[in-house]
């Protein structure tokens, strides 16, 4: 079987190690061996380095990962740090997994491990759960343990909040944390960012006269964060003016000003104009970045103008601008999008040998184009990669890869494979099960399916498990029938 080309390593004091203990972890977790009585066996150096290495190999499954946690914690000759903590309660955070990020750091509290980082992790994951309640709780816990809440920490707050769309949320908890702190220039800034993220361009500007009338002159940072949101809320003509504005009287655009509204002007198939602007940009001698030649690279990849793509990557290498995993991902994007996975892969084989290390998404996106072509080898092959190269599955490449394994006929595998991900304390995948159900009675065996029926009960997911169970009776009914029939011959 074709393989994809092996990159370099990734960037660990022990891969080796790592390989072996995750070898252990990934056999034996799902078999419900006694996968710590192994490690224990395997003689394995630990240090802190190894762990929050293998923690990684397993961010998107939790199961495994807070259970081989706990089988380091117990040994005898090792002690976790601030950093493998951070590492698992980032974990759990991500994966909603409340209850015990709040007992870790709480345990982290009592050992006298916690960071500035650890209440940041909670913060950030209770927002991004849409927790107001119990993020701002995060800061009777900095109280606690005698860590100062100050405008530092009250701005993350409020920046996370913002980062997921409860900007309501994040006004509410400035007005009830203003006797805590003084605001300054960044904590108007994230309010602002909130507002103009939900296009709210009402609230946006009382913001802006807000902070002006507390004595605070808008910076650059400010300025790009309303042009951004002029432009998302379709204020074309507005955002044109501010830019203008900015030329004349200042702060002067920088990169990013420009690159705002280049890739707004990309957007709209406005090439002719993003390359004005371009132009003016340099001319000016402000200095382009990859993020901008990224987004002129899409915007006449989507035009199909493979040439000009071209001619900008060289450009890049030679301004000393040379592409990073965001340029590399959008060219992969642009090929799988026009179902060209194999010109996909070959912008993979380029960004290897330029040492970019590839994410789940390049994987899931090269995965996917070649299910859509019906090349299903070649769509195992990446899967198979992607594994070998450790390179830890999320929701997304398991959905994309037991879709593939369907439209392939290959129920079963693809059955084991939702077993995996529920086994991991991953989220089932988003499916239409009852079209499974259907596919699944043609090809596969009832009871694989009757036991997953059950799995997904005991998860909690009734209705996926009633839409299997009734495919489970109706198979059943038509193998007695097959029966009947062959029986009176």
């Amino acid at each position: 079987m074709w393989r994809l080309p092996s990159g370099s390593s990734l960037s660990l004091s022990h891969p080796n190690e790592v390989d072996r203990v995750c070898k252990v972890i990934h056999e034996l977790f799902d078999l419900d061996r006694n996968m710590e009585a192994v490690l224990d066996e395997c003689g394995v150096v630990l240090s802190h380095d190894l762990v929050v290495d293998v923690l990684h190999r397993f961010k998107h499954a939790r199961k495994p990962a807070f259970r081989f946690f706990c089988w380091v914690g117990k040994r005898r000759d090792f002690e976790h740090d601030s950093r493998t903590y951070n590492t698992m309660m980032d974990i759990l955070g991500k994966t909603r997994q409340f209850e015990t990020m709040v007992a870790l750091l709480e345990e982290m509290g009592e050992k006298g491990f916690l960071t500035m980082d650890t209440f940041s992790i909670a913060i950030k994951a209770f927002a991004s759960a849409k927790e107001r309640k119990k993020a701002v709780g995060v800061f009777d816990l900095m109280k606690k343990y005698k860590f100062k809440v100050g405008v530092h920490s009250v701005n993350f707050l409020l920046d996370s909040l913002g980062a997921t769309k409860l900007v309501k949320e994040a006004e509410v908890v400035y007005e009830k944390l203003r006797d805590r702190f003084v605001p300054n220039l960044q904590t108007y800034t994230i309010l602002l960012n909130g507002w103009c993220r939900v296009r709210n361009l009402l609230e946006a500007g009382r913001v802006w006269n807000e902070m002006i009338d507390k004595g605070f002159n808008p910076d650059i940072v400010a300025h790009n964060i309303m042009l951004e949101g002029l432009l998302r809320c379709q204020k074309k003509s507005d955002g044109i003016k501010l830019f203008e504005v900015m030329k004349a009287k200042g702060p002067l655009p920088n990169v990013r000003s420009y690159t705002i509204l280049i890739q707004d002007l990309c957007k709209q198939m406005m090439m002719r104009e993003a390359v004005e602007y371009f132009n003016e940009m340099v001319d000016r001698g402000c200095r382009s970045d990859v993020a901008l030649y990224t987004c002129l690279i899409t915007g006449f990849g989507r035009q199909k103008k493979m040439d000009v793509v071209y001619d900008l990557l060289k450009e890049m290498r030679e301004r000393g601008c040379p592409p990073d995993g965001r340029t590399y991902n959008a060219l992969i994007k642009l090929m799988t999008s026009q179902h060209m996975p194999d010109d996909a892969v070959r912008v993979y084989k380029k960004m290897i040998q330029s040492g970019v290390e590839p994410t789940i998404h390049t994987y899931t996106m090269i995965m996917k184009s070649y299910f859509v072509t019906k090349n299903y080898e070649m769509g195992r092959s990446v899967w198979d990669e992607m594994r070998h190269k450790g390179c830890c599955p999320d929701d997304n490449s398991y959905t994309v890869f037991i879709g593939g394994l369907i439209r392939q006929g290959r129920p079963d595998e693809a059955c084991k494979y939702i077993d995996e991900m529920m086994q991991k304390g991953m989220k089932a995948p988003q499916l239409d099960y009852n079209k499974f159900g259907a596919d699944f009675s043609k090809y596969g065996n009832p009871a694989i399916l009757e036991e997953l029926a059950r799995k997904m009960n005991f998860a909690g997911k009734f209705e996926v498990s009633n839409v299997l169970a009734s495919w489970v009776d109706m198979m059943k009914k038509n193998s007695k029938r097959r029966e009947a029939t062959e029986s009176c011959r």
